[in-house]
């Protein structure tokens, strides 16, 4: 497969062959990121999809500056998601949809764990500054690097780590406090 670099720079040039496979390549992770922020898979997708129009849009525009592809992508995902937040006058919502969990879980009893631990994991992350939220969101839902992060977000990579640690803190405390409200009852 060729570099990444050779693929940017044939979408550019207009390879809608080229484009596609960046589509492919970056589909998911973007969906992920978008369905994190919003809670739900129609606006997700909806708005996923819009970050491919806006990419397909601007690639004319974009010039290789030794950054990761994916941070340019991924600063439009962020802006399409602060953008549907505003049309809708809302700050960010959180919903757990139905069908989250993959259809060959191995029981019952495990998909209902594992769908309120998903729940619990969301709900604390919500309660974190915007900030530690997506940068926890781009890292370990969209799979990026610090650096990738810090492109993305236009900040050092000396802050995002901060972010990180500080949000992971964070969760950690709020998830044991979670886990010891539910042994005490």
């Amino acid at each position: 497969m060729p570099v990444e670099k050779d693929i940017v720079s044939r979408a550019i040039k207009g390879d809608a062959e080229a484009f596609a496979e960046l589509y492919e390549k970056y589909f998911g992770k973007i969906y992920r990121f978008i369905y994190l922020r919003t809670g739900n898979q129609t606006e997700a997708e909806d708005i996923a999809q819009e970050v491919f129009a806006k990419a397909l849009e601007a690639i004319g525009s974009y010039r290789w500056r030794d950054i990761p592809f994916a941070s340019w992508l991924f600063r439009i995902a962020h802006n399409q998601v602060v953008d549907h937040f505003r049309k809708q006058g809302k700050v960010e919502r959180v919903e757990l949809e139905d069908n989250v969990v993959a259809a060959d879980e191995p029981s019952p009893a495990l998909v209902a764990e594992r769908r309120f631990e998903l729940e619990e994991l969301r709900a604390n992350v919500s309660k974190l500054s915007p900030a530690q939220r997506e940068v926890i969101t781009l890292r370990f839902s969209a799979e990026l690097s610090i650096a990738e992060v810090a492109e993305a977000l236009r900040k050092n990579t000396g802050t995002v780590k901060a972010l990180q640690y500080n949000g992971i803190v964070a969760l950690r405390k709020l998830m044991m406090g979670d886990s010891q409200r539910w042994t005490e009852r």
